[in-house]
Formats: structure tokens, C-alpha cells, sequence
């Protein structure tokens, strides 16, 4: 994002509205000695829009420049109006882990783990998404990534979870490593986030998927439970809208 300097009248409207926290003022006495300007910084900004789209400025200042490979991954993360094309869903990450009824992508016996990176006011350089996913696919765990994902996409290596050199630099307001394993590889998994967590300059959540199961439990909760981690149940329930279409279990549908 940008604000053109000669209609900017340096009001601050749009300073709450940057998720970044990154918009100020400054002065440039080249130009016109004494006149307050705005100036976003470039390199925090994540192109996500949310200053344009709040359609505060009173004289149209902010705009969003057409930004070349590599910038442009900035928008595609950060933006949840951008479709990616990889996926043909727009945000940071796929629709796996909100249709596993329709899809069965998790199936009884494995886990999703999706580790999202970065928040409002921090954000994240791929340079850490890297370390995060290199970990998770040097580790032996069978870690196997969604190829949806716009973070796999930019990998190189997918067998190691390599980023692209070019995008290590970009930064997004938050991006999604999204993959699966067994369930009982849960606890290496874990662990290797734990230790990976202390190489990262930002902050991440992690996310852990799994079906549950005919008689109500949760298989994942005694593991975290044992391992001592604080997690928060979400859950997505068939509201009677429509039928689960994928059979987990055998047998009728």
C-alpha cells in the first residue's frame, strides 16, 4: 500500500486501520517546507488492504500499486479478498480442514497440524515460515503437506519444506503451513515445534485436526492433555444443512 503525496492532507484516519501498526507521518522539506506527510512503511506493510477498504480517506490518498513477483505474495497471504490461484480460495490457506466431512482429508488415525505464523502487529517473514517447515519435514514423522496451501506452493523442495529465496524476504500479516501424519506421531510433531519455536522472530499457533470419532471422543485430547499443552476445542458441526459425504467408517453413508 501506498499514500500519494500530493493529496495526502496527513489527517491519521487511516492509522487505526493498519494491522501493522506501521503507517506515520513525516516531513519533507524538499518539497513543500513544513507540510506533514504520510508514509507506510514498506517493508512491515503485508499489502492487506484493510486501510483502502475501510474507506476512510476523505481525499482518496491510499492506493494499492501493482506489486511484482515477489511482493505480490504479500497480498496473496495477507489479502482474504485475493484468490489464490493454486487453491481457487481466497486467504492464507485451503478449505481442508473445514469440509473433512465432504473431503475426508483427516481420516481416523491421522491428525491435520496446521502451525499459522504471525498476527496483527507482528506479522511474519517467510524466512521463519521456512524454519518451521524445514522442521517439520526433517523430522521423521511423515509430516505430508496439503499441496493447496499457498505456503507449499512457494517451496522449492516440498520434500524438505525449502521456500522459494526469492520470497524469504516478503512478509505476510499471517501465513498457514498446513499438512497431516499419523496420530501417533503427534507428540514428535509437537516436540519439534517446541524447539523450532525458539529459532523464529514472530509468533504461531498450532493447529491440530482429527476426526471424532461414532462414540463422541476425541482422540487428540489425551495427548495434549499427557504432554501438558493448554488447547482450546473448536469444532464444526453438521447443522442438518446436508449430509456427510464421505464414509469414514464403512458401511452405509
Amino acid at each position: 500500500m501506498k499514500a500519494d503525496e500530493d493529496k495526502c492532507i496527513a489527517c491519521k484516519r487511516c492509522f487505526p486501520y493498519c494491522p501493522m501498526g506501521r503507517i506515520h507521518t513525516f516531513k519533507r522539506h524538499d518539497k513543500i517546507p513544513g507540510r506533514v506527510f504520510i508514509e507506510i512503511d514498506q517493508d512491515a506493510c503485508t499489502d492487506c488492504g484493510m486501510c483502502l477498504r475501510a474507506n476512510i480517506c476523505p481525499v482518496n490518498a491510499l492506493h494499492q500499486p501493482e506489486d511484482p513477483w515477489p511482493r505480490e505474495v504479500r497480498r496473496i497471504l495477507s489479502n482474504p479478498f485475493i484468490e489464490f490461484a493454486g487453491s481457487q480460495v481466497p486467504g492464507r490457506g485451503t478449505e481442508e480442514m473445514k469440509t473433512n466431512d465432504v473431503k475426508g482429508t483427516f481420516l481416523p488415525g491421522e491428525v491435520g497440524i496446521g502451525i499459522e505464523l504471525g498476527r496483527p502487529g507482528v506479522g511474519a517473514y517467510f524466512r521463519d515460515v521456512e524454519i518451521i517447515a524445514m522442521a517439520l519435514m526433517g523430522a521423521d514423522i511423515g509430516y505430508q503437506l496439503a499441496m493447496e496451501n499457498p505456503v507449499t506452493h512457494f517451496m522449492s523442495d516440498k520434500t524438505t519444506g525449502k521456500l522459494r529465496d526469492d520470497v524469504l524476504d516478503e512478509k505476510a500479516t499471517s501465513a498457514i503451513i498446513e499438512g497431516k501424519c499419523k496420530l501417533e506421531k503427534l507428540p514428535e510433531a509437537l516436540a519439534v515445534l517446541k524447539e523450532a519455536a525458539k529459532k523464529v522472530n514472530t509468533v504461531f499457533s498450532v493447529e491440530v485436526i482429527t476426526k471424532v470419532s461414532p462414540e463422541g471422543n476425541i482422540p487428540i485430547k489425551p495427548v495434549l492433555e499427557k504432554l501438558g499443552f493448554w488447547y482450546s476445542i473448536n469444532s464444526k458441526n453438521n447443522m442438518g444443512l446436508g449430509l456427510p459425504a464421505f464414509n469414514f467408517y464403512g458401511g452405509g453413508k
